[in-house]
């Protein structure tokens, strides 16, 4: 019996040992490799990717590899645990097979290579103001009817959803929305909602507010949002821009918000408050919502930044010189400047360290870790404070990211997003 209950433990761990075994690779292939990679065409990329898979290539010669002593890497078969570097002479794209002891495809990785890009950082601090794609609800609430207290919407929609149209006529603002309800008295509505990104059609039975006067359904409800941030770049060839590095998202639900229109200003700081540990700064203007001071429109929000194009007479103040872009394999640890307006004199840039680099991490809003060092910066914010986000990070004389969030335990720290996940989401 004891003999048999051993032999059955062994062969568990035997089974568990060769599960590991076949399940590492494909875990490997998953988390550390991206699934694109783009270069500069013409420019020599070195990588390191240091894990234990080979990669098949269909080589050409337009594409040339080369391993850590500059020597031609002829076969197609490539080891990526060693450093290399690659190199490819036209703007084109290749796939990569990534495999397991040369046998097993594991994944197929796009290596792109585009045409030398410039954009001028920016590092203007603007006004932001974007209306909502229909109505998002805030809170489903309670109220008195008829001495009961009722819930319509109660179980039918949820905080987040967005609702977008009231018997079948589209609603673009709270006031188009409450005027809807209103009409149908007593009458049940039919409500196209979008929940969790699928559309869906809900009926719900208004209820008289005798306290309000008013047929009501009890739901919190808002259609746009206001800000303040921070501009990372502008294309000087067609005026397009990025900013912030990271979504638009409600405060209380925290959920990207689907934006109708949008428009960046100007906006005059009125005062800074600063970091402390437990505790983030920020920024505090006055935005001016005037046609004259309108610096551009916005026409994506998405979890990488907000983009669109700016007026032609903002391009035409822009006075910083275009730079190069990098792309994630150049960036390194060490000494990097962020770009930034804090006190309405002109853009400055303050000193920063990088301390951490994640290249093609899950996370592609946070593939830096930089911390301020610059003592006027400190002695202005303490570190990183709400309103930088989108502040550009420059390198070696490129431009390699944006400032996105910051440590709440230590404001001098925080996290930033590579300029090429901010390109390719625009």
């Amino acid at each position: 019996m004891k003999n048999t209950k051993q032999k059955h433990t062994l062969a568990w761990c035997v089974f568990l040992f060769i599960g590991m075994l076949l399940a590492t690779p494909l875990i490997v292939s998953k988390f550390f490799l991206p699934s694109e990679i783009r270069l500069i065409v013409g420019e020599e990329h070195h990588f390191n990717f240091d894990v234990p898979l080979r990669a098949s290539i269909l080589k050409g010669e337009e594409v040339i590899i080369k391993d850590n002593k500059q020597h031609d890497i002829k076969r197609s078969m490539i080891n990526l645990n060693k450093p290399l570097s690659v190199t490819m002479l036209e703007e084109g794209e290749t796939d990569v097979t990534v495999s397991f002891l040369g046998v097993i495809p594991l994944k197929t990785v796009a290596v792109k290579a585009v045409s030398y890009q410039k954009l001028i950082p920016c590092g203007d601090i603007v006004g932001i103001k974007v209306d909502t794609t229909g109505v998002m609800v805030l809170g489903v609430g309670e109220f008195e009817s008829d001495h009961d207290i009722v819930s319509p919407c109660k179980g039918l929609i949820e905080v987040g959803d967005i609702i977008l149209a009231c018997n079948g006529k589209e609603v673009d603002s709270k006031e188009d929305f409450r005027d809807a309800i209103e009409m149908c008295n007593s009458r049940k509505v039919v409500l196209d909602i979008s929940h969790k990104g699928e559309e869906k059609k809900v009926t719900v039975s208004p209820c008289y507010s005798k306290a309000e006067n008013e047929y009501k359904i009890g739901l919190w409800i808002k259609d746009s949002t206001q800000g303040i941030g921070t501009m990372t770049y502008i294309n000087p060839d067609n005026g397009h821009f990025g900013a912030l590095g990271h979504g638009i998202t409600d405060t209380q639900t925290h959920i990207l918000t689907p934006i109708r229109t949008g428009e960046v200003m100007e906006v005059s700081i009125t005062k800074i408050k600063k970091g402390e540990k437990g505790a983030p700064g920020e920024l505090g203007g006055i935005i001016d919502y005037g046609e004259e001071s309108k610096l551009g429109e916005i026409c994506l929000n998405n979890a990488l930044g907000i983009y669109g194009k700016v007026d032609s007479n903002y391009l035409r103040t822009k006075k910083n010189e275009a730079l190069p872009i990098a792309f994630q394999d150049e960036v390194h640890e060490g000494r990097a400047s962020i770009m930034l307006n804090l006190t309405g004199q002109g853009v400055k840039e303050y000193e920063v360290e990088i301390q951490k680099v994640s290249k093609y991490s899950n996370e592609p809003s946070k593939g830096m870790v930089i911390r301020i060092v610059d003592p006027e910066l400190l002695t202005l914010t303490n570190g990183i404070i709400q309103g930088m986000s989108g502040s550009p990070i420059l390198q070696d004389g490129k431009i390699i990211g944006a400032v996105t969030h910051v440590f709440v335990h230590d404001p001098t720290r925080g996290y930033g997003i590579f300029i090429e996940n901010m390109l390719n989401n625009y």
